[in-house]
């Protein structure tokens, strides 16, 4: 099945990662050409990737009501990974686990954020089940800016007992909750194994998931709003974590 990439950063980082079987990339005409739109036809060239100019109404024909910016790569599916490669990624790395799972993200804009968090912090891999939720879709890989061809993303069947299985090989499960008993996340230990939940916008974790959390955190919140959304709560702790660990050892920060 061939899937429509789109948006310049996207199509590009398709390109750069070379895991997916590329068959054409179309660009429009355009006077902005520029360095990324240079790169992404030397890439394509290079993987031997047909580069065919078109008009621009075609692109807005076959991507209806997207801002494509004038580029379209016709690619095969996402490859998703398996849950024992993470693991094995981050020994051979020689880290501590840093897996994200994420309960039924259904907005692409906001897993296309957290996934653009997690390719910047170096995570291990991500979790999405597979019901009820938003899989890489080419609009969440428009919205990762292309991370999601660099990260390696499992798909699940059920996510309670893919937690067992992750805690099973020794990673702390920690879920991201707007809870007033849960430990603010400065204050807890993240620089150990860890598979950070972030739950649904609106309802948050569910319940069983929840339940097989280790712990919870959250975040301190002192304005107006109720709370923070998925992506930039999941972001903030994501991003947190991965600076304790780049500390030396006995270092506050």
């Amino acid at each position: 099945m061939t899937e429509l990439l789109y948006g310049r950063n996207a199509v590009r980082e398709a390109l750069r990662a070379r895991r997916r079987r590329c068959k054409r990339l179309l660009v429009a005409a355009t006077p902005q050409k520029g360095d990324i739109l240079d790169d992404m036809t030397t890439l394509a060239r290079q993987a031997r990737v047909p580069v065919e100019p078109t008009e621009r109404h075609l692109l807005d024909k076959r991507l209806r009501g997207v801002n494509h910016q004038g580029v379209l790569l016709e690619a095969n599916d996402y490859p998703y990974a398996e849950l024992d490669d993470c693991l094995a990624l981050a020994t051979e790395r020689g880290e501590p686990a840093l897996l994200l799972l994420l309960d039924h993200i259904q907005d692409p804009q906001n897993l296309g954020t957290l996934l653009r968090t997690a390719e910047v912090v170096g995570v291990h891999g991500v979790v999405l089940p597979g019901r009820r939720a938003v899989g890489v879709t080419p609009a969440v890989v428009n919205a990762s800016s292309g991370a999601t061809e660099h990260l390696s993303i499992v798909m699940v069947s059920n996510l309670a007992q893919t937690i067992a299985r992750i805690k099973e090989a020794g990673v702390w499960v920690v879920g991201v909750e707007d809870d007033s008993r849960a430990t603010v996340y400065d204050q807890a230990d993240l620089v150990l194994p860890l598979a950070l939940v972030v739950g649904a916008e609106g309802p948050g974790l569910a319940r069983l998931t929840r339940e097989r959390c280790d712990f919870l955190v959250r975040l301190p919140m002192r304005g107006a709003i109720a709370s923070l959304n998925a992506a930039v709560a999941g972001s903030i702790v994501l991003y947190h974590a991965w600076r304790r660990r780049e500390l030396p050892a006995g270092t506050d920060g």
